[in-house]
């Protein structure tokens, strides 16, 4: 696992973050309208968004004087990448494992 899939888990691991996700990637959102929508703080609401933006899940754009956060698909996809890695190795493992206990049952039950 590179340094960068596990700030993401790091950064997922809470749940207002994935919250936050969320709702970024409905569409994208400004500080303010994500706090009005949240139980939480907006210096609370930056933060996470501080900590999404430095995993790479989060990109910040100048609309005005206002700040707008979207989803970054390339922090996505790296985190889908690692995924699909554990998940390719799973069933390889599950395939090796059926292939293993069909070859040793009796040739009747085959």
């Amino acid at each position: 696992m590179t340094d960068r899939t596990a700030r993401v888990f790091v950064a997922l691991a809470d749940p207002t973050r994935r919250e936050i996700l969320e709702r970024i990637a409905a569409r994208p959102r400004a500080v303010g309208e994500l706090a009005d929508e949240l139980p939480v703080s907006r210096p609370a609401v930056s933060q996470h968004l501080t900590v999404l933006s430095e995993a790479g899940l989060v990109t910040v754009r100048a609309d005005g004087t206002r700040r707008i956060h979207e989803l970054d698909p390339h922090g996505l996809a790296g985190l889908r990448d690692y995924l699909d890695g554990f998940w390719n190795r799973s069933l390889a493992a599950f395939k090796k494992a059926a292939d293993h206990a069909g070859s040793t049952r009796p040739k009747e039950q085959r």
